[in-house]
């Protein structure tokens, strides 16, 4: 369940609609992340990934920095539950082409998994079952 993977992750970075792209970036090289929510009032209208700013230095040039997350976020946002499996979440991933998952419980933001998050649980599910087949052969 991807809801598992939320414990011990970094608080989740949110900005407003109205914030600058300038900031925006600066935030994600603060926290070495590769995307952020455009939340306000608990509401998830966006999400700003490196992807979102590229493609608004393209379309922008070098106003871009002081463009405003709601000109260049992705939207809608798709959401998991936490009980979603790893594998459905990456299959969403994969299939809508993006590699942020806001997850969603309630109306409640609980997190943001990133395809990264999903195949480190994915390894180390597989060598927790390589180790317990290998554990049971050898009793």
């Amino acid at each position: 369940m991807i809801g598992l993977i939320l414990n011990g992750k970094k608080p989740l970075v949110s900005v407003a609609r109205t914030t600058p792209v300038s900031e925006i970036a600066a935030l994600l090289h603060h926290h070495r992340i590769g995307a952020v929510l455009v939340v306000e009032g608990g509401n998830i209208f966006g999400l700003v990934s490196e992807r979102d700013i590229c493609a608004g230095l393209h379309t922008h040039g070098c106003d871009i920095l002081t463009v405003t997350a709601g000109e260049i976020m992705s939207s809608p946002v798709v959401t998991a539950s936490p009980n979603d499996s790893v594998v459905a979440a990456m299959e969403v991933m994969t299939d809508r082409r993006f590699r942020h998952l806001p997850v969603v419980e309630g109306g409640r933001i609980l997190g943001l998994v990133s395809i990264g998050d999903l195949v480190k649980r994915r390894i180390e599910d597989a060598e927790a079952e390589a180790s317990a087949m290998k554990e049971y052969i050898a009793s």
